[in-house]
């Protein structure tokens, strides 16, 4: 290798190693509270079932383990969805301070404001999965009294698909988070953003088809909100350049 290219080379580690190290260490940060509370889930797993299960309202209906090691697997469902609940936060916040010096004191002041709003949609967006779980659930109770047809659900497979919507529609609910710090970062356009409606519609009908629940009035009710979502982020932030 040519010197020149051997400095540029050693100019360039240079440049980007502290960048990487903070990266790290982030990262290393990240796991750990990641660890610890999935270690905390997995632990206090069998309460925060009971906790699940009471909300669900599953009077009637079967609940069974179909193995007799399934137990290690809703414990590890549970710890995993522990560990999204309380890391989701912290991600954020790790992101916002590693983009500090980048940003001016008003862009930085806007990402801290964002994150309290950011958590409150999360575990909306997560309560509001939970919720349209249970609507399936005693909807399939309905049917199997309608039918004259006993039931039996596997434990495991409903904590895991509670787990997958609800963890799904939190991040989706995130949407107008994301799109108000590209808009004020001035990184998209508000009209462009608008322009897209029909695009974004539909997404959002493929984003709520490929969650768990599979019929209609699910999928409208799970297509809605970020139908709404969408709307007041656009009005949201039309509003607030007016005022500007």
């Amino acid at each position: 290798m040519p010197k020149t290219q051997e400095l540029q080379l050693e100019e360039s580690i240079n440049k980007y190693y502290p960048f990487l190290m903070e990266i790290r260490k982030r990262l290393l940060f990240l796991a750990t509270i990641f660890v610890v509370s999935a270690v905390g889930g997995f632990f206090y797993y069998e309460r925060i079932v009971r906790i699940i299960v009471d909300f669900l309202s599953l009077d009637g209906i079967n609940i069974v383990f179909t193995s007799p090691f399934q137990y290690l697997n809703l414990a590890v469902d549970v710890a995993f969805l522990v560990a999204v609940i309380v890391i989701f936060p912290v991600i954020i916040y790790q992101i916002i301070t590693f983009l500090r010096p980048a940003l001016k004191k008003s862009e930085y002041n806007l990402m801290i404001s964002l994150i309290p709003i950011g958590f409150f949609l999360f575990i909306f967006g997560f309560i509001y999965g939970v919720v349209m779980m249970r609507y399936v659930m005693q909807l399939f109770f309905e049917k199997s009294v309608e039918l004259n047809i006993g039931n039996m659900l596997d434990i495991s497979s409903l904590l895991s698909k509670i787990v997958s919507t609800s963890t799904f529609m939190g991040l989706a609910f995130e949407f107008p988070i994301v799109v108000t710090a590209l808009v004020k970062l001035k990184v998209i356009k508000l009209k462009v953003v608008s322009q897209q409606r029909v695009y974004a519609w539909f997404a959002s009908l493929i984003f709520a088809a490929m969650l768990p629940p599979t019929d209609l009035l699910s999928l409208a009710l799970l297509t809605m909100p970020l139908v709404i979502l969408f709307e007041f982020t656009l009005l949201f932030n039309r509003l607030f350049s007016l005022r500007k």
